[in-house]
């Protein structure tokens, strides 16, 4: 399967190809490397040596190219200033070398149990700005990994955030527009809370509308994959994979996690809000596949498939909500849906009828899907995981 919409060809390649909007930034884009030096040019022959001096220079247009190599953080790179619709700022890594940013050393990374992060400090990065252009880098053991808050009109792609001491990637706040493309998060924890809340992709605790996850895959996460708790406005989500999330693999005590692949809202009182779901997959989370979480709004998922999830395959049965589930395959979950008394279920695996086992499907080995990205980003293709062996027009096709 191949992403769709804006091309990780474009975005994931060079910072410097992908900043089109401004030719002299794409010329001369601003430089970090681990020889640098933050009083030097910061040009490829005299570099500089933090990523924080670089975004401190970069303004709207500008290109900021990282060289490979580990960038351990004694303070987590802050993003303020923003670019402009016509000219966003970019960030990512030089020529596809491997840019590691590691947070270990930040002291929130290693709060206490039952202590809290302050604002300012979550994430290794933390990006209060709109209208930038993120790619190709790797954010370890932060406290969060890339955090975003209050941020419009955004593209983050080909990211990876995993081992962090909170959310992989999240994005909160009053935001809108953003794109998350090709994001792999996994491994993330809370041994603060013991699993309650570290998922591998968050959207929650905001609203605005315009916010779309593609291509993402969020495994082996404490708490859950996509989590959008008490984010009021829709969120496009497709051809992503969620697996393997809820599991204590850290031996934490009181163990809290939920283990959801898809968490469509939540909250006291949870808003009602529309989020879409489709050609996506989840599979062997411990708890549910998919659940509404208490959202009475109008869920529309289709094209979806979920695989010996713990729990409920497709769970949306909130009362009052208004859920539209639509050519949609379970297989040997637990149970295959729970469904409400206003929800509208059509062509679904359930609907049809049958047995729908790890017999009734071509293929049920998840190391296709699992393994490597294309040179572009896109995922692996994995033509045959979980397609019906009798042609039935339900299910993601990967």
């Amino acid at each position: 399967m191949r992403i769709v919409g804006l091309s990780l060809a474009v975005v994931l390649g060079a910072v410097i190809s992908a900043a089109p909007d401004n030719a002299s930034a794409a010329a001369s884009p601003i430089v970090v490397a681990v020889d640098g030096d933050d009083s030097a040019a910061g040009t490829l022959a005299q570099p500089l040596r933090t990523i924080q001096a670089a975004v401190d220079r970069a303004g709207p247009g500008d290109a900021i190219a990282v060289r490979g190599g580990t960038y351990a953080l004694v303070d987590n790179i802050t993003i303020t200033t923003s670019g402009e619709a016509s000219q966003p700022i970019s960030l990512g890594a030089y020529q596809g070398e491997r840019v590691v940013i590691d947070g270990e050393a930040l002291p929130a990374s290693h709060t206490p149990v039952g202590g809290s992060i302050p604002r300012a400090e979550r994430g290794a990065i933390h990006q209060e700005a709109s209208y930038w252009r993120v790619s190709g880098l790797e954010i370890i053991n932060g406290p969060y990994g890339y955090y975003c808050d209050g941020c419009d009109g955004n593209v983050f792609s080909g990211l990876t955030t995993r081992d962090n001491y909170e959310t992989g990637f999240q994005l909160q706040g009053d935001s809108s527009g953003n794109q998350i493309l090709g994001l792999d998060s996994f491994g993330n924890r809370d041994p603060r809370k013991n699993g309650e809340s570290a998922d591998g992709l968050g959207i929650k605790e905001g609203s605005g509308t315009g916010n779309v996850v593609r291509g993402a895959r969020l495994w082996n996460n404490v708490d859950d994959g996509f989590d959008a708790w008490k984010f009021a406005s829709p969120v496009l989500i497709e051809n992503t994979i969620a697996y393997g999330n809820g599991v204590n693999r850290w031996g934490f005590p009181d163990f809290a996690g939920d283990g959801n692949g898809f968490k469509l809202g939540g909250g006291t009182p949870a808003p009602a809000v529309g989020h879409t779901v489709r050609n996506s997959v989840a599979f062997r989370n411990a708890k549910h596949g998919i659940t509404d979480n208490g959202n009475p709004g109008t869920l529309t998922v289709s094209r979806t498939t979920t695989f010996r999830n713990g729990g409920t395959g497709f769970d949306a049965d909130t009362t009052g909500a208004r859920a539209a589930l639509t050519a949609n395959l379970s297989v040997s979950d637990a149970r295959p849906a729970a469904l409400g008394a206003n929800t509208a279920s059509s062509g679904n695996s359930w609907d049809i009828g049958g047995t729908w086992n790890d017999a009734s499907v071509l293929s049920t080995d998840t190391g296709p899907i699992t393994g490597a990205r294309g040179a572009d980003g896109s995922l692996p293709s994995a033509p045959a995981f979980l397609v019906p062996r009798n042609g039935a027009a339900v299910g993601a096709r990967l």
